[in-house]
């Protein structure tokens, strides 16, 4: 079978057929995968019964491990985790905000991987938003101004011990751990140039956003907020709708994406990795 890779006809991602992500992934599949995912930001891969091995096998092969600060990992593994909801969990649903992953830390992943392990009938769509066009979208003078902005990241809104995901967080399946760590914060270009492609994105949003350098709070919340909105505009959005045995990886230098529900009363799993940061 050859290589098919069918856009999205939406803002960003593509469907990658013909190949079997359970057999060993030589280099230039990989350089040729990787390209790709470059291009189309988010990369869905149909029909792969893959196991654990495999998933890890995979995303040595995009790049490595990244760090994975507030996750614990599933049994016997060291770099997968759980994004599990069970059938009659009542916590709220989890990353339903826009975001890009572990965007606080110094080096964030290149990437995330999301492999199917129990989906639903229907609902639990994941959102993607490509901040490449949604940055181009915008009028010179906003894009010149938000060149000179420095945003403040920090993960202590969700993983503190007082955040969304502590220690009043009661009746969750996923393994989540928090910290006073959480609470660091780590400065970012709110405009960044893409290390592999050179394109200028918008970087991150609320929630992981806690401040912008030399900006006071409360005008630099109504930037934030005004720009999140644009950044999340239909235009931008791909929706993805998941199958079983599929793998999904994304580029978090480039899209932003958010979770959905509507799966209520029916168990969903995947299993998560993320790619390390580019080394250059």
């Amino acid at each position: 079978m050859s290589l098919l890779v069918e856009p999205s006809g939406e803002a960003c991602g593509a469907r990658f057929t013909g190949l079997d992500l359970s057999r060993p992934i030589t280099d230039e599949l990989a350089a040729e995968i990787r390209s790709i995912w470059l291009e189309h930001k988010v990369l869905a891969f149909p029909g792969q019964p893959m196991d654990d091995d495999a998933l890890e096998a995979f995303t040595q092969a995009m790049g490595g491990f990244g760090h994975d600060p507030f996750f614990a990992p599933i049994e016997g593994r060291e770099h997968v985790a759980a994004i599990l909801r069970e059938a009659d969990e009542q916590s709220p649903l989890f990353a339903e905000n826009w975001h890009s992953d572990w965007s606080f830390l110094e080096r964030p992943p290149a990437g995330t991987c999301l492999l199917a392990i129990d989906i639903p009938p229907s609902g639990g769509d994941t959102l993607f938003a490509d901040q490449a066009t949604a940055f181009a979208a915008l009028p010179e003078e906003r894009q010149d101004y938000l060149r000179t902005l420095t945003a403040i990241h920090s993960a202590k809104l969700a993983y503190a011990p007082e955040g969304t995901y502590g220690e009043r967080d009661v009746g969750r399946s996923m393994a989540i751990k928090t910290d006073d760590s959480a609470r660091a914060t780590q400065p970012h270009p709110l405009v960044q140039r893409h290390p592999e492609t050179g394109v200028e994105c918008l970087y991150s949003t609320l929630g992981y956003i806690v401040g912008i350098e030399g900006m006071a709070q409360a005008e630099a919340f109504a930037l934030l907020s005004e720009l999140a909105q644009w950044q999340a505009r239909d235009e931008f959005v791909y929706r993805h709708k998941w199958e079983s045995d599929m793998l999904v990886m994304w580029d978090n230098r480039s899209v932003l994406h958010k979770a959905t529900g509507g799966y209520e009363g029916h168990r969903r799993e995947l299993h998560r990795t993320t790619i390390a940061a580019w080394q250059g």
